[in-house]
């Protein structure tokens, strides 16, 4: 495939995962007994990590684990990992100042769908605000078609 095929692949899995992504604009979770809110952040944090725009490749592997991710929401009554840190959310202000917001991530594994990947759903919520879909991946790297090595970064990261 030359760029001009790898843009236009990249584009139309964009274009679908967008669709599908707003097509659930909330998930009823077992778990928390209440809706997961699937937001601009959520599909945002897809795309970027930080300021920074992940590689496509990376971005058409996440956007191709939304149906697990939405199946994995629906069904999980538990959770396997937790995570909560405060910091610095929204702009900094004239005096240079930021406010800093305790932030909590859980995360839902779970081996799902056709291909039985093992995926980690990554769910977020700032202070008191909403739970969120955050992020998605295959709990493990993947190497030929087979997982490989777990993760081991901390689960804000994904």
């Amino acid at each position: 495939m030359n760029m001009d095929t790898d843009s236009k692949v990249f584009e139309e899995k964009k274009i679908k995962a967008k669709s599908l992504y707003e097509s659930h604009k909330e998930v009823y979770n077992p778990c928390f007994g209440k809706k997961i809110i699937f937001n601009s952040d959520g599909f945002h944090h897809l795309q970027f990590s930080g300021r920074t725009e992940r590689i496509k490749s990376a971005q058409m592997l996440k956007f191709s684990l939304l149906d697990e991710a939405i199946e994995i929401i629906k069904r999980s009554g538990t959770f396997q990992e937790y995570r909560k840190i405060l910091t610095p959310i929204g702009k900094i202000s004239a005096k240079g100042e930021v406010s800093m917001k305790n932030v909590e991530y859980w995360a839902m594994i779970a081996i799902i769908g056709k291909r039985e990947l093992k995926v980690r759903v990554i769910l977020r919520r700032v202070g008191d605000g909403n739970i969120i879909f955050w992020s998605v991946m295959p709990y493990s790297k993947i190497k030929n078609g087979h997982q490989k090595k777990n993760f081991t970064d901390g689960i804000e990261a994904d």
